[in-house]
């Protein structure tokens, strides 16, 4: 049963051991010692062999837990995958801050998922254009008999759109986007799935020959946001004083507002957040990665996800908007006990919720290091945890 006092505010939980690390994440998650400790031994290999091909070894990552989180007004704990040194630290600093200003503010903008239909060589652009509109809503109705287990649930096609490409050698082009609510799942299986299914009935209307179907990764129409105030009296920093670091900050953000260059790596530092949760929790985080990085080039330049400035109390405020293509169901989410366990210790049910967190994860390690480059430099916080794997690197060499 979880502790009704629950709490991801655990004050030097850094320097505990493994083992009542554990016990303080069993405490507040519900979950058994031994079964979290279980997870620390490896998922057997014959289990491993029923996800991908050719299965000869695992490959283990280190699972970590960033503290400090509140996300709209709830606490939780943040199991995040990955070999990044100082990563969960940062992330756990950084909702120190912002806990102190009231915590991560979230709002889902919009949850579709887009799947595309290419229709080629199409002979007449108006009249096919015409019978697609006129059966607009017997193909939506189409769709969803491709997975009917989602209207039940309140899911299903929503919506069509017709747009047109130019001649690309192939005669005129018909792409058709189909605007499918998928729950708490990914998405991508069902969307295919719908995609296939139409594509015959749509070259059929058109008079056009079928082309690709398949779901597109740039989701721009399912979309999180996420905002955060940091007081300037707790944004001091050894030397630096509180608005010395938030003016750095918002000239930092600027920065990445005007070049390409450095928003790039600006994002990147974000994904260092989102990546690490997505693989905790058995979602694609390749697909998140190149959502995102095209939702940040959707304006025709490349710029950066997340923004910070100055708010009129003189406090630093942010904010992140991400594309999300994640799940609570589906893929592995459920069949790889890591995975399985990393959605229990986040207490989330509902795809909504984790994109929730995820936009939040983001914000905050976008927020530490920008801290961190415009005081001490990235190298300094960095390199002191780093340094415990050069040791260990010699002292592999030397055995």
């Amino acid at each position: 049963m979880t502790d009704p006092t629950y709490t991801s505010r655990l004050p030097g939980f850094h320097r505990l051991s493994i083992d009542d690390r554990l016990e303080q994440v069993s405490r507040v998650s519900g979950i058994a010692v031994d079964e979290l400790a279980s997870l620390g031994q490896g998922t057997p290999l014959p289990r491993l062999a029923e996800f991908i091909e050719n299965v000869v070894a695992r490959f283990d990552l280190p699972l970590g837990i960033a503290t400090n989180f509140q996300v709209d007004g709830k606490d939780v704990l943040i199991p995040m995958a990955t070999e990044e040194t100082s990563v969960v630290a940062a992330a756990s600093n950084a909702a120190r801050l912002v806990r102190i200003g009231g915590g991560f503010e979230t709002q889902i903008l919009e949850d579709r998922v887009i799947g595309q239909i290419e229709v080629l060589r199409v002979p007449d652009v108006e009249s096919a254009h015409a019978a697609l509109e006129a059966a607009r809503d017997d193909l939506v109705a189409l769709a969803n008999t491709a997975q009917p287990s989602l209207v039940p649930f309140g899911g299903g096609c929503r919506e069509m759109e017709i747009r047109w490409l130019a001649d690309n050698g192939y005669g005129n082009v018909l792409v058709v986007h189909l605007l499918v609510d998928c729950k708490d799942a990914m998405g991508a299986n069902s969307v295919n799935a719908m995609c296939e299914l139409l594509a015959p009935r749509l070259a059929e209307l058109t008079g056009g020959q079928p082309g690709l179907r398949i779901l597109s990764n740039l989701a721009d129409r399912r979309r999180v946001e996420a905002t955060a105030t940091v007081p300037i009296e707790v944004l001091g920093f050894r030397d630096w004083g509180g608005t010395e670091v938030r003016d750095m900050i918002v000239a930092a953000s600027r920065f990445a507002e005007r070049d390409p260059y450095r928003a790039t790596t600006h994002n990147k530092g974000i994904m260092n957040g989102v990546d690490p949760l997505m693989i905790a929790t058995g979602n694609d985080w390749r697909a998140m990665e190149a959502g995102c990085h095209a939702f940040a080039a959707r304006s025709g330049k490349y710029s950066p996800l997340a923004t910070w400035w100055k708010d009129e109390q003189g406090n630093l405020s942010g904010r992140i908007e991400l594309p999300f293509q994640l799940g609570t169901v589906g893929g592995v989410t459920r069949l790889h006990p890591v995975a399985a366990a990393s959605i229990r210790i986040l207490a989330v049910t509902r795809a909504q919720e984790l994109a929730r967190i995820t936009a939040a994860v983001g914000l905050g390690q976008n927020l530490a290091a920008l801290k961190a480059l415009g005081t001490e430099g990235i190298n300094r916080g960095h390199m002191r945890l780093h340094q415990r794997n050069i040791e260990l690197a010699a002292q592999r060499s030397d055995g």
